[in-house]
């Protein structure tokens, strides 16, 4: 006997052909069936559903392009791979391999970092919480340590006199780049005078060598004018470190918060489309610096510490169709097998979701849910899509970034990340959770252990 057809009470709705809403125009949802040449729906059944899905592909190929658009315009360029935007150890090791540093922000990156073999004088440590052991870890291992505050400041002199070390710092500067609000909270700041003060303070210890200089003006940043205004003011403060104590720094990190052409949430148009390139980010912060003060001889290395922009194209989240139902206003919701817990980002893009396999013509306006209960669960507040049913899959495309470094093992376990590689071959790089593996971390007292219902 063949299978019941499902039936779906009709509704009634309004059709406005050819006109925009006030969600825009539609983009284009057709079927996403294979990725980096392997079926969507083989990945799925041998790895199992939700999946993360990362190309290495993809990944080399933005990351070459990136180096070969900063090294065209400034003489001297290094690229630190930003380790929360996407720590797995793998996605680590391509960006390595192509000839990344590694930019990390916790002492927990930093051992990540050591562990996948970069040499420390190739470490950036960054952040506002380094503990006194990071920090003299990261000065055993003689790695560039950059003062977020005048506290961090102060044990590291304290510390180098105590190992007899000299460790190499830069400081880390805010500044008004005429966006806002302000990133003032990390870092210390140029218009008032705390960062001259700072670098003073620094040559008046003797005890530490100044190297460089760094900045983080924001996340997801769509004016590369302020990235020339951050370059330009670095470039000042190096000027003035030589004026006065004739040392020429070796570098000017200009930190990350490059967009990916992910669709924020409140754009009228997608990222695709308002996002400048990479390109004009690069010639302002060239710009910025070679237009300094500082003698051509003497310019120094620009570090870039992008995450974002050189991963989150490269990353998709397969996912399998629950459930649908008619929300009170009559809308349509779908619902999903992976939830906000391991798509963090859907808080702030609205990602692009195409169906996996052939469907009709047929748009419906819906929302997308997730399946924990929660009600902030919403994948997308509204979203053209053909209806899907029951066991029909999706690809959510664009999120390589902090998704898996920001997830959370809340109500149900997190998902296999596979990586599929230059010749088409998929590989696990990070173990789906299990239920023992949770409770191999929990520890009962025995007072505890026994019951009676």
């Amino acid at each position: 006997m063949s299978e019941k057809l499902r039936y779906e009470r009709p509704v009634i709705q309004k059709l406005n052909t050819g006109l925009m809403n006030k969600f825009g125009t539609n983009l284009d949802y057709s079927p996403i069936i294979e990725i980096e040449g392997i079926e969507v729906k083989k990945l799925i059944e041998e790895y199992g559903s939700p999946l993360f899905v990362l190309s290495e592909n993809k990944i080399r190929k933005k990351y070459q392009h990136a180096v070969r658009t900063f090294s065209s315009r400034y003489p001297k360029v290094q690229f630190a791979w930003s380790y929360k935007t996407n720590y797995l150890n793998a996605i680590c090791s391509v960006f390595h391999q192509e000839g990344s540093w590694a930019e990390v922000v916790s002492g927990f990156e930093y051992e990540k970092a050591l562990a996948n073999n970069v040499p420390g004088n190739k470490i950036i440590f960054n952040g506002p919480d380094k503990s006194n052991d990071d920090l003299k870890n990261a000065v055993i291992h003689n790695s560039m340590i950059h003062i977020d505050h005048l506290d961090e400041l102060y044990c590291l002199i304290k510390l180098a006199k105590e190992i007899n070390a000299r460790p190499r710092v830069a400081i880390r500067v805010n500044m008004d780049t005429g966006v806002y609000p302000m990133w003032d909270r990390f870092g210390l700041n140029y218009e008032n005078g705390q960062a001259w003060d700072a670098l003073n303070k620094i040559q008046a210890s003797g005890v530490l060598d100044l190297k460089g200089l760094h900045c983080h003006i924001g996340t997801f940043m769509l004016t590369p004018n302020a990235y020339g205004m951050a370059a330009s003011k670095l470039a000042d403060l190096a000027f003035r470190v030589q004026q006065k104590f004739g040392i020429s720094l070796e570098y000017i990190d200009m930190g990350g918060g490059l967009p990916s052409s992910n669709n924020l949430k409140g754009a009228y148009l997608p990222g695709i489309d308002i996002i400048p390139s990479i390109d004009e980010f690069a010639e302002a912060i060239a710009t910025g610096l070679i237009n300094s003060p500082i003698r051509p001889e003497d310019l120094p290395t620009l570090i870039m510490e992008s995450g974002r922009a050189l991963v989150d194209e490269a990353g998709y989240l397969l996912g399998t169709v629950i459930s649908n139902k008619r929300l009170s206003s009559g809308k349509r919701a779908t619902i999903m097998d992976f939830g906000v817990n391991i798509l963090f980002t859907s808080f702030w893009y609205n990602h692009k979701i195409n169906p996996a396999q052939p469907t009709t013509d047929y748009l419906e306006d819906m929302e997308i849910f997730g399946p924990l209960c929660m009600n902030i669960d919403v994948i997308r507040e509204s979203i053209s899509l053909p209806p899907m049913k029951k066991g029909d899959q999706v690809v959510v495309q664009n999120v390589g970034a902090y998704n898996v470094t920001q997830w959370m093992q809340f109500i149900t376990l997190r998902p296999n990340v596979v990586l599929i590689d230059s010749n088409a071959k998929a590989h696990i790089i990070r173990k789906k959770e299990s239920t023992d593996y949770i409770n191999s971390m929990e520890l009962v007292p025995d007072h505890l252990k026994s019951f009676k219902l």
